[in-house]
Formats: structure tokens, C-alpha cells, sequence
């Protein structure tokens, strides 16, 4: 029997793995169904009903559909509130003050650490998958703004155990993609490896059972 969630996507792309993590923090089974995006399938008239915007991933279960990553991970904590790890957006005795201190962090993520990051990934990592020259000139640029975000999440780390607070959460697991590949896949592991706190935070999420679930899925071939 088919899982009733479906995560679309390859599971190799940061944005599909920050989901595929979520899942499997809160115990809910799933199939990803992958998607070919050398061959355009991103682009096609039935993934565009599912992502209007042709990028990955997108989500569906047996209640509606749901793109952008961030987006996905709040619906599955809300939906499937029950499961799994039940304070990853938060206990509920810690209220709207509580949420808020998780959901400025996700947008910390998603405004000042992704882009840069994401620059540097695919110049680094991605680009020479694809066939294409790497420009330095972009990994540079980009790295002097992302030092200058993760000298602000080194303080942050240095005043709690995670980015909201004394647990793991919602906040932390969004960085955990774009954070495996400079460590482990640009050569760049030292932007975060060179921060005391932080490189005490990754060693500390980095390990846990959902995240190492999630890079071995990437690591294992996709059937022909």
C-alpha cells in the first residue's frame, strides 16, 4: 500500500531534503516520487498543478497539496501535530511567544542564510553535476555575505543550544541542507566548522537519527 503522503521531488535538492527531514521528525510515512528536472518533468502541465512555479519540491496528501519547502514543513508540523516530534514548532505551553521564537529563525533562514548559501552550492556543487564552468567571482561575493549572517548565528548559538531556544526545532532543521552541503560537498566546511558555536550546534543536529535518514537517502542510487 502506498504511503499516503507523497513528497515530489529529487531528494538530492536542498529544498526536498528540508522536507524529507520534517517527515521523518514527525514519523510520518511517505513515498517520494521523484522528478526528473534535466528532463523538464519540473516543467510539466501535471507537476504544475502541483507547483505552480515549476520547482521542486511539492507535496500532497489525502487532504490537498502544498509547495515551497518551508511552507510544507509548517503544515506537516500543524496536520500531524500528534506524531513524532511534537515540540518541532513549538510546545504548546510555550504559546505564540514560543512560535515566534522558532519562526523568526525560519525566516532568518529563509532571507539572510539561504541565498547566499544556495549561491555557493550550486556554483560549487551543482554546476559541475550539470556540466557547467564554476564562477568563482559568485562564490566569493557570496561567501562574504554569508559570513557575515553566520557571525550573527555563531553569537546566537553561543546564548542557547539551538537557534529558539534550549530545543531542537523547526528553526534548526531548515538549515540542515544548505549546512550539509558546505560542510560535506563544497569544500567550504570551514564557515561553519571555524565557529565555535556553530560548529558545536552542527555536530549536535547534524547526528540526529532524521537528518542521517535523509543524506542516505540521497546517497542511494535511483533506480533506472
Amino acid at each position: 500500500m502506498a504511503a499516503p503522503v507523497t513528497l515530489y521531488g529529487p531528494a538530492i535538492s536542498p529544498a526536498v531534503a528540508r522536507v524529507a527531514a520534517c517527515l521523518l521528525e514527525k514519523d510520518v510515512p511517505f513515498q517520494i516520487e521523484p522528478v526528473d528536472m534535466s528532463k523538464g518533468e519540473h516543467k510539466s502541465p501535471s507537476f504544475l498543478k502541483l507547483q505552480p512555479f515549476g520547482q521542486v519540491p511539492a507535496f500532497k496528501d489525502h487532504l490537498t497539496t502544498v509547495f515551497e519547502s518551508r511552507a510544507i514543513c509548517r503544515y506537516i508540523c500543524d496536520q500531524y501535530a500528534d506524531r513524532g516530534n511534537q515540540a518541532l514548532f513549538g510546545k504548546k505551553e510555550d504559546g505564540a511567544v514560543g512560535r515566534a521564537a522558532i519562526e523568526q529563525w525560519i525566516e532568518a533562514e529563509g532571507q539572510s542564510f539561504n541565498p547566499p548559501s544556495l549561491a555557493i552550492i550550486f556554483q560549487l556543487a551543482f554546476a559541475p553535476m550539470m556540466g557547467r564552468a564554476t564562477d568563482m567571482a559568485v562564490v566569493e561575493q557570496n561567501e562574504a555575505k554569508l559570513a557575515k549572517v553566520l557571525d550573527v548565528y555563531d553569537q546566537r548559538l553561543g546564548e542557547s543550544q539551538y537557534f529558539a531556544g534550549d530545543d531542537f526545532s523547526l528553526a534548526d532543521l531548515v538549515h540542515l541542507p544548505n549546512a550539509d552541503f558546505l560542510v560535506n560537498r563544497t569544500g567550504k566546511a570551514g564557515l561553519i566548522t571555524e565557529r565555535k558555536n556553530l560548529a558545536r550546534w552542527w555536530d549536535d543536529v547534524s547526528t540526529r537519527p532524521a537528518w542521517k535518514k535523509v543524506t542516505e537517502m540521497q546517497s542511494t542510487p535511483r533506480p533506472s
